[in-house]
Formats: C-alpha cells, sequence, structure tokens
C-alpha cells in the first residue's frame, strides 16, 4: 500500500495540553486507513523568529513534490503571542509560492471579542487574517456549520464544515462504551465537569456549577460531583467549600492521562458544560457524547446540528433556574437519561467519531 503524504503544519504549542496537536495524531490516525499519511511539522517562530522559521519551511516545502498537501491548523494564539496573527499570512504565502495545496483548518472561527481600542483592532486584524487566509487556501476547513460564521464571504466554494472529534481513546463504534444509562441499577448519581476556564470566567462557571449541584442535593440527597482537566485543581477549593454542608462526595483532578478520561467520563451519568456556548468545535463536550453521556450545555451562536442532534439538553445563557432544573430531571429521570445517551452515541457514530471526520477530510484532500 502506498501512502500518500500529508504535512499538518501548527503554530506554537499550547500548555499543558495543545488540543490541536492531538486533533492532529487522532486524525492521522484515522487517516491511514484511507492511505493517507499525516506528518506533523510545527513553524517554531516563538523559539527561533519568524524570519529563520520561515526559511525553514520555505526550504522544507520546497523539497516536497508538487501539490503535497499542507493542512495548516489555526488559532490566534498558536501564530500570535497576543492574538494579533498577521504573520499567518506570510506562512501561507510561503506554501503558495513552493507549489504546496493548502487546507487551512479554523479551529479558531470568530474573531476575539471585546470593546476596548486594542480589543477592536485585534478584532478586524484576525478577521482580515480569516478572510485572506479562506481567499489563499484550496479548502478551507470550518469546525462549526458554515452559517454560523459572521465574517465568511458569500460565495466562498471552498468553504466546508468538518466538527472535531474527541481526543480520546474512544472507539469509532459508539456501542463499545457502555453509555450512562447502563448506570441505572447505581444509587449515587455521579455529575461530572471537564475543565473549567481560567480567570475570572472560571469563577464564574464554578459558582454556576456549585449552585446547580446544591439545588440537585437538595432534591436527591447523595451525588458525587467529578471535576477535572483544565484548571479543575485552581477551583478545587471554592468547590469543596461550597459543598461542605451538603451531602456530596467531590473528586478534583487536575489535566489526566486520555485513557483516565474515558474512564471519568464512562462513570457519568451526565457531563455538566458551562465553559461558554456547545458547538461542534468544543471537544470537551464532544468527549462526552463519545461515552455516551447527556450533556447540558448553554446555547450560543455557534450552537447547531450535528451537536444538537446528540443528547444535549440546552439552557439558555447563565439562566440558572434552568441550569437547575435541567440537572434534576436528567438526573431523576432514567428513561429520559436512557433517550440522552442513546441520541449522543448516534451523534457520535455519524458525526464526531475519527472514522467519519476522516471519510469527509480524506474526500477533500485528493
Amino acid at each position: 500500500m502506498t501512502m500518500r503524504r500529508v504535512i499538518a503544519l501548527l503554530g506554537k504549542r499550547d500548555a499543558p495540553t495543545d488540543a490541536v496537536e492531538e486533533y492532529c495524531r487522532y486524525l492521522g490516525r484515522a487517516l491511514a486507513q484511507h492511505e493517507i499519511s499525516l506528518e506533523l511539522r510545527r513553524v517554531p517562530w516563538d523559539s527561533r523568529g519568524w524570519s529563520e522559521s520561515l526559511k525553514d519551511l520555505r526550504l522544507q516545502a520546497q523539497s516536497l513534490p508538487p501539490y503535497t498537501w499542507f493542512l495548516v491548523q489555526y488559532t490566534a494564539l498558536a501564530w500570535s503571542t497576543r492574538g494579533f496573527p498577521f504573520q499567518f499570512l506570510r506562512v501561507l504565502k510561503v506554501l503558495r509560492a513552493s507549489n504546496a495545496c493548502i487546507a487551512v483548518v479554523f479551529h479558531d472561527v470568530e474573531p476575539f471579542p471585546g470593546s476596548r481600542l486594542v480589543d477592536r483592532f485585534r478584532h478586524a486584524l484576525q478577521t482580515h487574517v480569516m478572510r485572506r487566509a479562506v481567499a489563499v487556501a484550496n479548502r478551507a476547513v470550518f469546525t462549526v456549520p458554515l452559517e454560523k460564521i459572521s465574517w465568511l464571504p458569500a460565495g466562498a466554494s471552498n468553504a466546508v464544515f468538518v466538527p472535531v472529534g474527541p481526543n480520546l481513546p474512544v472507539p469509532s463504534n459508539p456501542y463499545a462504551v457502555p453509555p450512562a444509562a447502563s448506570r441505572l441499577n447505581v444509587s449515587t448519581p455521579v455529575v461530572a465537569v471537564f475543565g473549567i476556564t481560567g480567570g475570572s470566567a472560571g469563577v464564574h462557571e464554578t459558582q454556576l456549577i456549585l449552585a446547580s449541584i446544591r439545588a440537585a442535593a437538595q432534591e436527591l440527597g447523595k451525588l458525587h460531583l467529578c471535576v477535572f482537566g483544565r484548571n479543575a485543581d485552581s477551583a478545587g477549593p471554592t468547590l469543596r467549600e461550597g459543598i461542605r454542608d451538603l451531602p456530596v462526595d467531590l473528586s478534583v483532578e487536575g489535566v489526566l492521562e486520555e485513557a483516565q478520561v474515558v474512564e471519568r467520563l464512562s462513570t457519568s451519568d451526565v457531563l455538566l458544560f458551562v465553559r461558554g456556548a456547545i458547538s461542534s468545535r468544543r471537544g470537551s463536550a464532544i468527549a462526552g457524547i463519545a461515552c455516551g453521556l447527556p450533556v447540558i450545555a448553554f446555547a450560543g451562536s455557534e450552537t447547531a446540528a450535528p451537536i444538537t442532534d446528540a443528547g444535549v439538553v440546552l439552557v439558555p445563557s447563565d439562566n440558572q433556574d434552568e441550569l437547575n432544573a435541567t440537572l434534576l430531571r436528567v438526573l431523576s429521570d432514567p428513561t429520559y437519561r436512557t433517550e440522552l445517551s442513546t441520541r449522543s452515541r448516534r451523534a457520535f457514530a455519524e458525526h464526531f467519531s475519527w472514522r467519519s471526520i476522516a471519510i469527509r477530510l480524506a474526500a477533500l484532500l485528493k
């Protein structure tokens, strides 16, 4: 079997985990089934500077056969320190001059918001860069449906929608992972929270979580709250203080190994997702769907099918009363929970499994 070579091009590495790099690694394994070898390379501008990095990229691109595909991963902070990615267009220019085929994968699909002067300038620059990238690329791959993108030029025939998958070792067969419905005979309900945003946003999320857990515990009695992932450790003291008078068992863990994440999710009854609005680019929410969980989440401007085809119960943004009522219903109604779990498994198989994603991207990279 002759493997066709495709280069996944990344910018600065994120820490403590790099979700885009993990995306590429899982995608590469899936694309191998389509006789495509995905090779990861970085443009190390943050350590070597832009001039040297672009020179090396030019030499690498010119050493490859003409029309080799580059799958260029875009987030604003991967190509800039503070979200001003004007150098990203130079990366695409180098590839174009080297007769490469370019597919840009937009993990950031909208410019950063903000009302300050610097925020408005950043917003305008990011919009310009993304529009130019669409114009330059052979393919522009968006991780949310195209109709949800405010700045996308009309008639962008090279634009396609492909959601992200779970950066987890979850089989493409959704029935290989026991769904939450299999826990119907377990007495203590388990609520999972996968990751908390840093800074003031994380403080707000923690308060939302505590309020909904308090309301559920007052009605149902003993619960188990399982919080893990990014910034979970920093929220631990507030969470412990908030439940100390309640019959709630709390486990707080930081960044876990991928297999441990699958284990935590697969032994939970529901994923509480309050890290902003849910969409088809939110990998932590899709992780819950992949493990057959009902997901309670906020609706937002990017929320649309196919994420809404899964067992996702949408709540208006920051509506604490409805969030409380929804969590209580999911935990107290086994039939409803089973229905949501079945929807999550079906949506995962059809839309969010790496097998499904690889089929779509392999068809584009011709």
